[in-house]
């Protein structure tokens, strides 16, 4: 396990690595004006060159990618000279001397994602720390509807193998799987948010929190989770359906479940304390690629029903080229993504002890 572990952390780091790479060249490479996007229209030739010296717009394009690295390393150099890029700013870090020269000295810290382009500087860090939790409860709440409605209707589909009901679970599933989210939003918002309103009480739009009608107080409504958690788990519910489907058949005819028949055992506790177990791995595994899918995709679902969300936040830094935002957010779901696969893995050797890890 020891062994097992020091290898998925350092491949974390060499995937984080690869990731960092390509979105600082991707965004970096696009031409764009960074210090005449955050000036916008009151910009003149000296405040322009100032922001450039400020934020090293000014340097080569692999010094850039250097103090990137530098400011996302947890480990990083810096300097007391303040006419320096690497100059130590309290403002910026927060971390523990380790090591230092008179010059130069290594610190510890948490890693710095820079400031908004368009948010008068507010640091992206503080961004990601607003928006992810609402984007975290909406992803979790599809995976859990996922994940229910999944298992019991791939249940239900397989013990009624090829019949009307069997083939009407299948049909759906296909329908869902086909059906892109951002379309499914729109319909959802507007025939239960718009038409049948009156019954069902939802609204087309809103966030988790939102403010009262004096524009005073925040109050959580958890009734505009509903439709996005149920537009966003549709996709993986299909599949969740299908995979439970073939993988408990398969399960069921295992000579220890001809066994447990042939004992009179009802198919309850066949399925229950036989069969589940087993069947649940595939899709276990499969769970865990959409669950970090759903943190990354729900950027549409998000904007269409005015979630207030990371993914919200994605398309506004889209739209106003705020490049931080944009690489921050996409550095943070990739690490969520690593992270979940490794939790995936472990949960692998409870469900299935016959996996063994080295």
């Amino acid at each position: 396990m020891i062994n097992f572990l020091f290898h998925r952390v350092l491949n974390i780091f060499l995937a984080l690595f690869g990731v960092i790479s390509i979105i600082f060249f991707l965004f970096n490479i696009i031409p764009s004006d960074p210090a005449q996007m955050m000036l916008g229209q009151i910009e003149n030739e000296e405040q322009i060159r100032n922001i450039e010296k400020k934020y090293g717009f000014d340097l080569t394009l692999e010094k850039q990618y250097l103090f990137y690295l530098n400011d996302l390393s947890p480990i990083s150099i810096h300097s007391n000279n303040n006419k320096d890029f690497i100059y130590y700013d309290k403002s910026k870090y927060d971390g523990i001397n380790l090591f230092s020269t008179s010059k130069y000295f290594l610190i510890l810290k948490f890693p710095y994602l820079r400031t908004s382009y368009q948010k008068s500087g507010k640091p992206v860090s503080d961004i990601i720390k607003e928006t992810l939790p609402n984007t975290f409860i909406l992803a979790l709440s599809s995976i859990l509807i996922a994940t229910f409605f999944g298992i019991s209707f791939g249940i239900i589909s397989a013990l009624n193998k090829k019949n009307i009901t069997d083939k009407l679970l299948q049909f759906i599933c296909t329908l869902g799987m086909s059906m892109p989210s951002f379309f499914s939003a729109i319909l959802f918002s507007w025939f239960f948010g718009f038409i049948l309103s009156e019954y069902t009480n939802l609204n087309m739009t809103g966030s988790l929190y939102e403010l009262d009608d004096y524009g005073e107080v925040e109050e959580m409504k958890i009734k505009n989770l509903i439709l996005p958690a149920f537009v966003l788990g549709i996709r993986p519910l299909s599949v969740i359906v299908q995979l439970m489907r073939t993988s408990l058949l398969d399960t069921l005819n295992q000579e220890y479940i001809r066994t447990a028949k042939a004992k009179g055992l009802s198919m309850f506790k066949i399925i229950y304390y036989h069969s589940l177990k087993n069947s649940l791995n595939p899709v276990i595994t499969i769970l865990s690629g959409w669950f970090a899918s759903l943190l990354a995709g729900s950027i549409f679902v998000e904007y269409i029903f005015g979630w207030n969300g990371l993914g919200k936040e994605i398309i506004f830094a889209l739209n106003h080229m705020d490049i931080p935002v944009i690489m921050g957010s996409t550095l943070i779901i990739a690490f969520l993504f690593i992270i979940i696969n490794i939790l995936v893995d472990i949960t692998h050797l409870y469900l299935d002890p016959r996996i063994k890890y080295y």
